[in-house]
């Protein structure tokens, strides 16, 4: 499948981007007037377009900034899907924890019990880490997104237009990681590793039998009718109304930006292959908080944390991340990052207030003043000045 590649200039980008935020500028309702001012102020800071949508005791409020397609100008939609990259984990984890508590698995088992033979080797031991080790990013286990080879052939210009349509199983993605020696000994330390939901993903199939893809379907989507996510396995395109993703393509924030919707998201698998709308996701972390996903006692494994470097007030779960804001409220979410696309979903630990969004864009917008603003009711509607993207931590900034 032929894809047109759209090219802009950085500085034509940025006088585009400027106009079409303070065109979508229009006077707030309600108490999320700090929220439209922090998308627009996104969208001055160089992403192409922004939608979000919050929920809380006065209904739904949805909104947009900026554009969906760099060529046209056309907006950005408050129905617009998009890739969701590592928000994935949180229902790849959630499903585990079902099947915790249907007493198909233990969070304790090994590796090596349910994928035998497969992470061994350069110093990696599957029979040393636990399930519960993959799910909180404790294992040890290299992250293959980070291997240089792997980040030029599928991450940068030249290797990613070559690349762009490969299939990639989640065999070689593991083979990856293990090329490299393990970061530190299973449970003494903590670092991102999307190997470890990779291997997560493989469990699942391992102990049911079936596509980890086929159980968060039958599992999550479906009962809590979540009409516009889905897992594409190998398809490139994005289904239903969705706006362009646009990246650099390069570690810098400066030169052309680049049209990369369409791509095969294999090479993410159950790390951040997931595609969703802000609607979906805000009932999926509510519903999960209000403890309609699981039974008490795994929802409490869900939010025992370990501490971040970096995130203080905060750690991660299982596929679930912990963060005190300014104000002293405490939301739990995921964000994730895939190319082009740049996403974010908390709610607080009640449920009863929601947040999601996404930037169309990967390198640079502060996705966390979009949530101090939502949730703490601060925020600008200056620019802060171009940059590489900011998530809820740095922690958690890497690839998917």
């Amino acid at each position: 499948m032929r894809v047109r590649t759209a090219l802009v200039g950085a500085i034509a980008a940025g006088i585009a981007v400027t106009q079409a935020g303070i065109a979508a500028a229009a006077p707030a309702k309600g108490g999320h007037a700090p929220t439209r001012q922090a998308l627009e102020a996104v969208v001055r800071d160089g992403v192409p377009g922004v939608t979000a949508r919050a929920v809380d005791e006065h209904g739904t409020w949805a909104a947009t900034a900026g554009v969906g397609d760099l060529r046209t100008g056309a907006p950005r939609s408050t129905a617009d899907r998009y890739r969701v990259g590592s928000i994935t984990k949180t229902f790849v984890s959630t499903v585990l924890l079902q099947l915790e508590a249907e007493g198909r698995l233990s969070l304790d088992d090994t590796v090596e019990t349910w994928l035998p033979g497969l992470v061994r080797g350069n110093g990696n031991d599957g029979s040393g880490i636990t399930v519960r080790q993959l799910l909180n990013h404790t294992s040890g286990i290299f992250n293959y997104t980070a291997d240089e080879d792997f980040g030029r052939t599928y991450f940068e210009k030249e290797g990613f237009f070559g690349h762009r349509y490969d299939t990639l199983t989640p065999e070689q993605l593991v083979a990856v990681a293990l090329s490299h020696k393990p970061d530190f000994a299973p449970g003494t330390s903590w670092n991102y590793s999307n190997t470890n939901y990779v291997l997560a993903g493989m469990v699942i199939e391992k102990v049911t039998g079936r596509s980890y893809a086929s159980q968060i379907r039958d599992r999550i989507i479906k009962p809590l009718n979540l009409h516009a996510t889905s897992l594409p396995g190998t398809r490139v395109t994005v289904p239903g109304p969705h706006g362009k993703a646009y990246s650099k393509l390069a570690e810098t924030t400066t030169g052309p930006t680049y049209d990369v919707t369409a791509l095969n998201p294999s090479l993410a698998f159950s790390a951040g292959e997931m595609i969703s709308d802000s609607a979906d996701l805000n009932r999926f972390y509510t519903a999960l908080l209000r403890g309609r996903l699981l039974p008490r006692e795994q929802l409490e494994e869900m939010k025992s944390t370990v501490r971040i470097e970096g995130l203080p007030d905060g750690g991660y779960g299982l596929g679930l991340l912990e963060r005190k804001l300014s104000c002293g409220v405490r939301i739990w979410g995921h964000d994730g990052g895939i190319h082009g696309s740049t996403s974010v979903a908390v709610t607080t630990a009640d449920g009863r207030r929601s947040l999601a969004f996404n930037f169309n864009g990967d390198w640079t917008g502060d996705a966390e003043a979009v949530v101090e603003a939502e949730f703490c009711g601060t925020g600008t509607a200056e620019p802060t000045g171009a940059g590489p993207a900011r998530g809820l931590s740095p922690a958690l900034s890497d690839r998917l």
